[in-house]
């Protein structure tokens, strides 16, 4: 119960998954890892992606967590199989709960999805709402531009307006009332997604609700925590030091100012 849970993303992006699990389940070690030098997946080929994953499982894999959390829409659409196969612990994907959340909130019947290319084409999103709802109309759009502007801890410019009105026009043609947010960076931007498509459309993040799906799975198997003491987390990433550590701090805030944490470098690239 006191092993901590292993999440891992292709940079920045998991670090929403990363809040709410401290929100939720405040107890909980996190051993998060960032591959912030081989960002962004989604344009890589399946075969890369799953490599990649792999490597990172085997590095997080010395911590003995009890659980792994792919908080990366693309990994979790080609290697979540591969991983579940290869460990013997519950592994997590971000893209189950998020279409459970926008089949049960859509009132239209039309859920908007953007993502990665890696993630858009594998067309996860699509088999995941329709099995849920067979009649569900699917609106998908692969936003490659947003993953660096979060990477680079661009959240709020004019640029950054431009580039997601840009991305998103031909979106509101259409009469959704919920967009997933498939891609675990695009939350960085709700803001502005939020302003450019308007108060009617429901953003569904994958990150609140794989938040949620992990706390169940812990309750279930009976392994939450139940240690009294505050947990160190401990924070890796492939690339950039400096530039990662500000845009954890500066998205986790207070969760990150209340908990010690442990900031590494690993021998992975």
């Amino acid at each position: 119960m006191q092993q901590p849970i292993a999440i891992l993303d292709s940079g920045v992006g998991g670090l929403t998954v990363v809040k709410e699990v401290m929100r939720q389940l405040p107890r909980e070690k996190i051993i998060y890892f960032g591959d912030t030098a081989r960002t962004p997946y989604g344009p890589r080929s399946p075969e890369e992606v799953v490599r990649f994953t792999r490597e990172i499982v085997d590095y997080l894999i010395q911590f003995q967590p009890k659980m792994i959390v792919i908080a990366c829409n693309t990994a979790t659409a080609v290697a979540l199989t591969d991983i579940r196969s290869r460990v013997a612990i519950p592994v997590v994907g971000v893209i189950n709960p998020g279409a459970r959340a926008a089949i049960g909130r859509t009132m239209t019947g039309c859920v908007g999805v953007i993502g990665t290319e890696g993630t858009i084409r594998s067309g996860a999103y699509e088999q995941a709402l329709r099995e849920l709802s067979p009649h569900v109309q699917v609106i998908s759009e692969a936003c490659p531009n947003f993953v660096p502007l979060v990477e680079q801890g661009n959240f709020r410019s004019s640029e950054t307006f431009r580039i997601v009105e840009e991305s998103l026009a031909h979106m509101r043609e259409y009469p959704m009332d919920c967009l997933i947010l498939g891609c675990t960076h695009y939350p960085f931007l709700t803001e502005t997604i939020s302003e450019v498509m308007g108060s009617s459309v429901n953003l569904i993040s994958s990150a609140d609700e794989t938040a949620r799906e992990i706390s169940t799975i812990l309750h279930d198997k009976r392994k939450l925590a139940r240690n009294e003491q505050e947990p160190i987390h401990q924070f890796f990433c492939s690339g950039d030091p400096h530039l990662f550590k500000r845009i954890a701090q500066q998205w986790l805030g207070e969760q990150i100012e209340l908990t010690p944490v442990v900031w590494q470098v690993p021998n992975i690239s």
